[in-house]
């Protein structure tokens, strides 16, 4: 039997609230679970302390046994302090990248850039010739 420690949606219509319970992961996601550990209340301000409840033993228990919480729960037992934080893949979508003529035209202004500022340094290194004193006597 795998478990899996996730979200089980109640509350009312565009007024969500969910239970963290510990259910086999072939139950339905409001069905049948073993134990309910906590809530999330996804309505109040995210510094509210009812927020995210935890029962912190019982979900070091369920870990232990080898429950796989979902990406959301992950976070909130990271958050707690249970395990570590979950990473986040670089490339998820691509949809906010730029597209393929757009990234090469950055490329290019990129490397304008640099060739630009090496350039500058180039001529900033080189010793500049010395303006020579004048011959003439001062007036004065």
């Amino acid at each position: 039997m795998s478990l899996k420690i996730r979200l089980s949606r109640a509350g009312a219509k565009k007024r969500p609230y969910y239970r963290i319970v510990v259910a086999d992961s072939r139950s339905p996601r409001d069905g049948r679970f073993i134990e309910r550990i906590g809530s999330y209340n996804p309505m109040v301000a995210k510094d509210h302390p009812e927020r995210v409840t935890l029962d912190v033993e019982r979900a070091k228990h369920w870990l232990s046994v080898g429950a796989l919480p979902s990406d959301r729960v992950a976070h909130f037992c990271a958050n707690a302090g249970l395990m570590a934080a979950p990473t986040v893949p670089d490339k998820q979508t691509k949809k906010n990248q730029p597209k393929a003529k757009a990234q090469e035209r950055l490329k290019a202004e990129a490397e304008a850039a640099a060739k630009a500022a090496e350039e500058a340094a180039a001529a900033s290194a080189a010793p500049a010739p010395a303006d020579e004193p004048a011959d003439e006597p001062a007036a004065g």
